[in-house]
């Protein structure tokens, strides 16, 4: 929890030679916000350095280096980079990290994936791990602006086994609600539960208007930082369901929200999964991760932002069909500050289809 990691700053995660002091900001319920560091290296494909150092890569397929010191600089929107993060990791044999992209970073369709030299999976370092993760980073939708220490990722510890079974999690249900329908509490009944674990959510089209916001075709830049910078109407246009249904078109970003509204206790952490490729060719989400307490300021829960991108086809979705599952995690006890105390501005825990920071709302 954020007290337990706070004391590991400085021993467990360190940071990188010439990194500014951690900050309570990155400081979560139960995760830690890594920072980006100095330089952006553009590069001609992604990788992973399991056999080869990052370094060696760099050498063959950087094409450019940008500075990302002072005003930082302009990430161009389709291509690729990698950055190294401004924290370094001395994890114990029995310690294991996860890193995840932040809620702001995947509504800004900023694709982004952790790499741990010598391991071969992106997202994970394993028990045991010493030395300093890169951040693969790709603008989708729009050119960013980025700067150093600008926190895009997140990350949490873990040892052994902590997601709870599908019995644990049905056991949790029927004792406290975790799933609301408008004020309604869902009963264990009326959840559906897979075998691992996940509990299978739906996505929401109706009674919203709009029922989703569609990226914008612009060559305007994201002041990834700076909140409120942008209009919506910008950089978004509104997405409508029709007879309770709507067609999602090939590379186009869009953001959903979940029809159920969630509470995550503040002894749990949860995860957005993919239910099953065979539901379609599309990604549901980017940045899935839910702190302890996400939606326990609300009275019944929060809704999930959905961060959808269709693949080779047109897919039509329709109001109410299962879309994501979400998996939780016991944690070691309950944060002094959870989710939406742990940060000085404005969090997504009273949210439902809300853009990233950077972009206001309509009036």
């Amino acid at each position: 929890m954020d007290h337990e990691l706070a004391r590991l700053l400085g021993s467990v995660v360190r940071g990188a030679p010439g990194a500014a002091p951690f900050t309570r900001e990155q400081l979560q319920p139960a995760s830690l916000d890594l920072r980006l560091g100095a330089r952006a290296y553009r590069i001609r494909a992604g990788f992973l350095p399991e056999r080869v150092s990052i370094e060696e890569r760099l050498s063959e397929l950087a094409v450019e280096t940008l500075s990302l010191e002072g005003e930082g600089a302009v990430l161009a929107k389709g291509a690729l980079y990698l950055v190294p993060l401004e924290e370094e990791l001395a994890l114990s044999d029995e310690l294991a990290a996860r890193f995840n992209p932040r809620s702001s970073t995947g509504r800004t369709d900023l694709f982004t994936r952790v790499l741990v030299p010598g391991f071969p999976r992106f997202d994970e370092a394993p028990a045991g791990y010493a030395g300093r993760p890169w951040l693969e980073v790709a603008p989708l939708s729009f050119a960013v602006r980025l700067r150093r220490g600008d926190r895009l990722c997140q990350m949490r510890l873990a040892r052994g086994q902590a997601a709870l079974t599908t019995d644990e999690l049905a056991a949790r249900c029927a004792r406290e609600p975790l799933c609301f329908e408008g004020v309604r509490p869902l009963a264990t009944r009326e959840l559906r539960f897979d075998d691992d674990g996940g509990l299978h959510l739906r996505i929401g089209l109706a009674g919203r208007e709009p029922c989703g916001w569609r990226a914008r075709a612009t060559d305007a830049v994201v002041e990834f930082a700076k909140s409120g910078a942008h209009a919506r109407e910008d950089f978004w246009e509104p997405v409508h369901a029709h007879a309770g249904h709507c067609v999602l078109e090939p590379g186009h970003f869009t953001l959903f929200a979940s029809r159920e509204r969630i509470r995550v206790p503040v002894d749990l952490a949860a995860e957005m999964l993919p239910v099953d490729v065979g539901i379609g060719e599309l990604r549901n989400n980017y940045a899935g991760f839910f702190d302890s307490g996400f939606g326990c300021d609300e009275p019944h829960g929060t809704p999930a932002v959905l961060e959808v991108r269709a693949h080779d086809l047109p897919f039509l979705v329709e109001e109410g069909q299962v879309f994501f599952r979400l998996k939780f995690f016991r944690t070691t006890g309950a944060p002094e500050r959870p989710y939406g105390r742990a940060r000085g501005g404005p969090s997504y825990g009273d949210q439902d289809l809300t853009l990233a920071r950077a972009f206001r709302p309509m009036r």
